[in-house]
């Protein structure tokens, strides 16, 4: 289980390193918890299921063996589906609890991993487009493509990225309540740092993945 003090390292909530000079954090937000079980996790998927068995099941042993006979049976769907839902539940909370999204005057920063903290670093020169995917309960996520050949992993990012990106992984930052401020933003920021800078030629992917300091 996460404590408080699980990421006392950090010198500023959410970042390996202490900003450089002249760096500046615009914004910070996280996923909301139930969203990114619904979205990411698919938990109102894996307990449509469990219910739909529940129900043929109970339907089924109902018929030969009468009613009682059949709500014993659906019990167990319903216990199951119960605790699979309960559990992914409980790791979207953990994730959403590690999560920390950085915005800063020259990159987009994720801190990410309940069990294994990892940080990826996404200049904003190297960003190609920016897109606000907005969902019906409210929530937005905001969804990175990189220019060039830069690879990402998407095991790596996961759930922090764009479902089914598998040949090229767009990083996203999920579920966010305020997902149309983040993508202001992180617009209004990335194009005032392009404009501040001549085109470069594409970087590794190791790049990306470098402590906010080390630019």
């Amino acid at each position: 289980m996460a404590h408080d003090d699980d990421f006392g390292d950090e010198p500023i909530r959410g970042l390996p390193e202490t900003p450089p000079a002249g760096e500046r954090i615009l914004w910070q937000g996280a996923p909301a918890a139930w969203p990114l079980a619904r979205h990411a996790l698919a938990v109102g998927w894996i307990g449509a299921y469990f219910g739909a068995l529940a129900l043929w099941r109970g339907a089924a042993v109902g018929a030969a063996d009468g009613a009682l006979a059949g709500l014993g049976a659906a019990s167990w769907y319903v216990a199951i589906g119960a605790l699979a839902t309960g559990v992914l539940a409980a790791m979207a909370w953990a994730m959403a609890r590690a999560t920390v999204y950085t915005l800063t005057t020259e990159r987009a920063v994720m801190r990410i991993g309940a069990a294994l903290r990892i940080t990826i670093n996404v200049p904003y020169r190297w960003i190609e487009s920016a897109d606000l995917r907005m969902l019906a309960d409210g929530t937005g996520s905001v969804e990175l493509t990189l220019k060039g050949d830069t690879r990402l992993s998407y095991l790596a990012l996961w759930p922090h990225v764009k479902p089914w990106t598998l040949g090229r992984a767009r990083p996203a930052l999920r579920c966010l309540r305020d997902a149309r401020e983040a993508a202001a933003i992180l617009g209004a920021a990335a194009a005032a740092r392009v404009a501040e800078i001549a085109p470069a030629a594409d970087l590794p992917a190791a790049d990306l993945a470098r402590p906010l300091a080390a630019e």
